[in-house]
């Protein structure tokens, strides 16, 4: 396809008339083939046709419908933790046997989803709704796993990512605005965009028009791989201005292996804090070089620590590749699997040293409980917090627990009916006045049958350690 864009453009710089760029062409052949044939409109066309014709019946459309947690701040109380919410996506078939990426915030918080295949025949039309299931979320990148009770089904596979060129023509499929099996064209406008300094995620940039609907669809290359899972937009009309973004596939690829194996995300770490050179931090700090990645701090007993870095040192390189700033540094590591060692080649007080570090995991963001609750079984009014019991699953997230029962805080208000101490997402209760918290409907009913005025004593564990939590019900 590349090629016949290349030729289609030469055919029209051909066709112009004598004079138009400065002075009269010569005569040329029409551009051809490489079979010596001319090439046509209706050949670019069809190419065009016939890639659309290949992606479209893995592109599926997904209404949810659930609960999101409230913002904290003014005016929340426990009456307002969540809110109903009916939102609709697009997603892309991976898998024959029916697993589908998205976005999370497509089926975040979810009780119901349903997905809605493409209705390529009318055979096929009474079936083309089915229920899914949530496999798992990541917040962090925006992407989800839920999966259909299908066999056979069309899908697409994963492209390489790190491939991709500034230029590169580019579609985008989906569902914007609810038209379902939608698809636009445009070109790669940049293949690593970082928004935020200290953010580790990279974006793919395209200019293909992308709308509300389109979160979760894939964006595809001219062979018909995903490079991307579209996202988001920067807009200040509210519509498409030709800048979207797209979570490049290397990492949909990670994420989805990982949901699927296991059902979360296991994320790596060294042990590393990291900020980007600056000509006037080499200046002050007399560095050999007035660019790169500094290490500003190394963590205590972490990974970096134990192989011999330290503070100040200069990262040249990892894994051979050469470190440019730190969310150049930050991004490698984001993608890295647990148990993996990486080679960093660091510069100190004029030596060039070469250490191997492993990738640990790195303890997760407490907001994702948000994404597993609903009002009707995890609300604790008295304490103004969303809870869910241990179980295997939130084991599995939460390793190295003092306890094997407990509940976890997954959100809480800002406004809470109680004085004293505050409970934090993420915080584990284990007893409430020295009496072990096993259920939510026993903690909501020990609570209950307490008066205003009345001590609690809640004993939580918070970020690996225990701590006891006085509060006095209002």
């Amino acid at each position: 396809m590349r090629a016949y864009f290349k030729y289609f453009l030469g055919a029209i710089l051909l066709a112009a008339p004598a004079g138009v760029y400065g002075q009269a062409a010569p005569a040329a052949k029409p551009a051809q083939n490489a079979r010596g044939n001319p090439i046509a409109l209706r050949d670019l066309s069809s190419s065009f046709e016939a890639l659309a014709a290949r992606v479209r019946p893995a592109v599926v459309q997904i209404f949810s419908t659930g609960y999101v947690s409230g913002e904290e701040g003014e005016g929340t109380d426990a009456s307002n933790l969540l809110s109903k919410q009916r939102s609709t996506g697009s997603g892309v078939i991976l898998s024959a046997d029916g697993y589908i990426v998205t976005n999370n915030h497509v089926v975040q918080g979810a009780r119901k989803i349903e997905v809605k295949l493409p209705m390529l025949s009318r055979a096929r039309a009474r079936e083309s709704t089915v229920p899914a299931r949530l496999v798992g979320a990541d917040r962090e990148t925006d992407l989800a796993v839920i999966r259909i009770e299908r066999t056979d089904l069309p899908r697409l596979a994963l492209g390489d990512s790190s491939d991709l060129r500034q230029g590169q023509l580019v579609m985008a499929f989906g569902n914007p605005l609810g038209l379902e099996g939608s698809v636009t064209m445009g070109v790669v406008s940049s293949v690593a965009r970082h928004l935020k300094p200290d953010d580790p995620m990279v974006y793919v940039q395209t200019d293909a028009p992308i709308n509300p609907g389109n979160s979760g669809g894939p964006l595809v290359d001219t062979d018909g791989r995903v490079v991307g899972i579209n996202t988001f937009i920067l807009t200040q009309s509210g519509g498409s201005e030709g800048i979207g973004f797209a979570v490049p596939s290397n990492i949909v690829r990670t994420i989805y292996q990982q949901i699927r194996k296991d059902g979360h995300v296991h994320r790596g770490q060294i042990g590393l804090v990291v900020q980007t050179i600056t000509p006037l931090m080499a200046k002050g700090l007399s560095l050999s070089q007035d660019w790169g990645v500094i290490a500003s701090d190394v963590i205590p007993d972490g990974p970096a620590d134990k192989a011999g870095l330290k503070t100040g040192d200069i990262i040249v390189t990892l894994n051979g590749r050469t470190m440019e700033d730190a969310p150049h540094l930050q991004t490698a590591i984001y993608r890295l699997a647990l148990a993996e060692k990486v080679i960093l080649t660091v510069l100190r007080e004029g030596q060039t040293l070469n250490y191997t570090v492993p990738v640990f995991e790195r303890v997760d963001d407490p907001q994702r409980f948000a994404d597993m609750v609903n009002p009707d079984d995890n609300l604790v009014p008295k304490l103004a917090i969303l809870a869910i019991e241990i179980n295997e699953k939130l084991s599995a997230m939460l390793p190295d627990l003092r306890h094997e029962y407990g509940i976890v805080v997954a959100a809480r208000s800002a406004n809470a009916p109680y004085t004293g101490g505050a409970l934090e997402p993420g915080d584990v209760i284990y007893e409430l006045n020295h009496t072990p918290t096993v259920t939510i409907k026993a903690l909501r009913a020990a609570l209950d049958a307490m008066k205003s005025g009345d001590p609690v004593v809640l004993q939580v564990e918070r970020r690996g350690k225990l701590l006891y939590i006085p509060i006095e019900l209002e």
